[in-house]
C-alpha cells in the first residue's frame, strides 16, 4: 500500500533550531514542571489541609489524563494544521497561551474542583505544545543529528526545573499569587521568542490514491500496527515503565512533608536544592548520552547503562530516610534518566512508523511520558498502605528493571527497524513472466 509522501519541508538551520527550541519550550516547561514539583502541592496544603495527600493524587492524576490524551491529539492537529504559518509554529503558539491562561486559574482558586479544572486545561494545551515542539526533529533534522539535538532537547527539562526552583527558593516571601502568575508570564514570552527563530511553513501532502481501506489500516492510523512496527510498540512499553520509576520525583514534596515532617518552607529550600543537584546531572548525561550514542552509533548499551544507574538511585530512596541520602538518590537518579531521556528519543525518531505522522507518533510515545504521571499518583496511597514509603519505592524499582528488559526487542542503530519492514511488506512484488 502505498504511503502519504511530504514535499516542501522548510528547514530552519541547526544552531538556529536547536537555540529556538530551547528558549521556547525550556520557558515553557519552568511555567509547567514548577508547580508539578512544587507549587501544586502547597496549594493543595493550602486549599485542603487535612487531606492533601488523597487530594493532591486526585488533580495530579486528572491532571495527567489529559496530558496523556494532549500529546497525541496535540501531534495529529499539528499534523493537519497545514497553513503559511506553520503546522507546528501554530500550535507553539496556542499551546502555551491556553495552558498559561489555565495556571493563572489554578493559582487563584479556593476549591478543590477548580483546581482540578485549571490543571487538566493547562496540561491539554502545554503538551499540545510538546508535541509541535519535537515534531521539529523528524520535520528539520537529518537522521545523523538526530541523537545530538535530542540531548540538547534534553538538556533542556533539568535546566527549566532547576531555573523553576531557583526563583522560588529566591522568592519564598512572595504571595502565591504572584508566583504563578510569574511563571504564566514566562510560559508565554518563550514560546513566543521562538517562533522569530524557527522556520516552518506550509507543505505539500501528496495522498495516497483513494482505495477501499480495510478496519485495521484505519485502526492503524490511530495507532501503528504492533504487527508490522513491533519496535515502536516496545519503544513504548520501556518509555513507559522508565517513567514509572523517574515519576517517584512527582512525590518528592509530599514525601518531605509526610515522611520528614518538613515545613512548606523547608521543603521549598529542600526540594529546591534535590532538584538542582539531580537536573545538573541530568543535564550532564543527557547531552553527553546523545553525542556518544551517535558518535558511537550505539543506543542500547546507553538504554540498559542509564535504566540500572536509575534503580540504584530510587532503592536508596526506599531504604535511606535520610536527607543527605535524597540528595544523592536524586542525582543518580538524574544521572540515569538524562541519559535515557536523550538517546531513547533519538532511537524513536529512527523507528517512527510514519513521516506523514510524524507529530501523531511522537504524541503516541509522549503518552509514555505522561501515563505514568497519572499511575504514580492514583497508585501511591495504595502502595504506601501496603507496605509504606519503602515499598512504594520497590515497585517503582522493579518497574524500571521491567522496563530494562523491554528495550531487547528494540533495533540497534544499522538494524532494519518496523518502519523498513512495513515498506518492504508494502512494496510491489516483481512476478518473472
Amino acid at each position: 500500500m502505498t504511503q502519504a509522501t511530504t514535499n516542501g519541508q522548510v528547514k530552519t538551520s541547526f544552531g538556529r533550531l536547536t537555540f529556538g527550541i530551547m528558549v521556547g519550550y525550556g520557558l515553557m516547561m519552568v511555567a509547567l514542571m514548577t508547580p508539578a514539583l512544587l507549587l501544586l502541592t502547597f496549594k493543595m496544603i493550602e486549599i485542603d489541609p487535612d487531606g492533601y495527600t488523597s487530594s493532591y493524587g486526585l488533580v495530579a492524576g486528572i491532571g495527567a489524563f489529559f496530558a496523556l490524551i494532549g500529546n497525541p491529539i496535540g501531534g495529529a492537529l499539528s499534523d493537519r494544521t497545514n497553513i503559511a504559518f506553520g503546522r507546528r509554529r501554530t500550535w507553539i503558539l496556542i499551546g502555551p497561551i491556553v495552558g498559561c491562561a489555565a495556571l493563572l486559574m489554578v493559582g487563584l482558586a479556593t476549591e478543590v474542583w477548580q483546581v482540578m479544572i485549571g490543571w487538566a486545561i493547562a496540561q491539554l494545551f502545554f503538551n499540545f505544545g510538546m508535541a509541535a515542539f519535537t515534531a521539529l526533529i523528524p520535520d528539520q533534522v537529518k537522521e545523523e543529528k538526530q541523537g545530538t539535538m535530542s540531548g540538547l532537547i534534553g538538556l533542556v527539562l533539568p535546566i527549566a526545573m532547576a531555573v523553576g526552583m531557583v526563583l522560588m527558593m529566591l522568592l519564598t516571601s512572595l504571595p502565591s499569587n504572584a508566583k504563578w502568575i510569574l511563571l504564566s508570564i514566562l510560559g508565554v514570552v518563550g514560546p513566543v521568542i521562538s517562533l522569530f527563530l524557527i522556520r516552518d511553513g506550509k507543505v505539500h501532502i501528496q495522498p495516497k490514491p483513494k482505495e477501499q481501506i480495510a478496519l485495521g489500516e484505519r485502526l492503524s492510523k490511530i495507532y501503528p500496527s504492533p504487527r508490522k512496527f513491533p519496535q515502536f510498540t516496545w519503544a513504548i512499553i520501556s518509555k513507559f515503565l522508565l517513567m514509572m520509576g523517574y515519576c517517584s520525583s512527582l512525590y518528592l514534596t509530599v514525601m518531605l512533608v509526610n515522611r520528614m515532617g518538613f515545613t512548606e518552607t523547608e521543603a521549598t529550600n529542600s526540594v529546591g536544592t534535590i532538584n538542582i543537584i539531580s537536573m545538573l546531572a541530568m543535564a550532564v548525561t543527557s547531552i553527553f548520552g546523545g553525542v556518544l550514542s551517535d558518535k558511537l552509533r550505539k543506543q542500547k548499551p546507553f538504554l540498559y547503562g542509564s535504566s540500572l544507574i536509575m534503580v540504584v538511585g530510587i532503592l536508596v530512596y526506599a531504604f535511606v530516610p535520610h536527607y543527605t541520602a535524597f540528595i544523592i538518590a536524586s542525582a543518580v537518579i538524574g544521572l540515569g534518566a538524562g541519559c535515557f531521556s536523550a538517546v531513547d528519543t533519538a532511537l524513536v525518531a529512527r523507528i517512527l512508523p510514519r513521516k506523514e505522522d510524524a507529530a501523531k507518533d511522537f504524541g503516541l510515545m509522549n503518552v509514555a511520558n505522561a501515563l505514568p504521571q497519572s499511575i504514580v499518583p492514583a497508585i501511591a496511597p495504595l502502595l504506601l498502605g501496603i507496605g509504606g514509603w519503602s515499598f512504594f519505592y520497590i515497585v517503582l524499582a522493579v518497574c524500571v528493571v521491567l522496563g530494562m528488559v523491554a528495550v531487547r526487542p528494540l533495533p540497534e542503530v544499522g538494524q532494519r527497524t518496523g518502519t523498513d519492514q512495513g515498506a518492504e511488506s508494502q512494496a510491489p512484488v516483481a512476478h518473472s513472466i
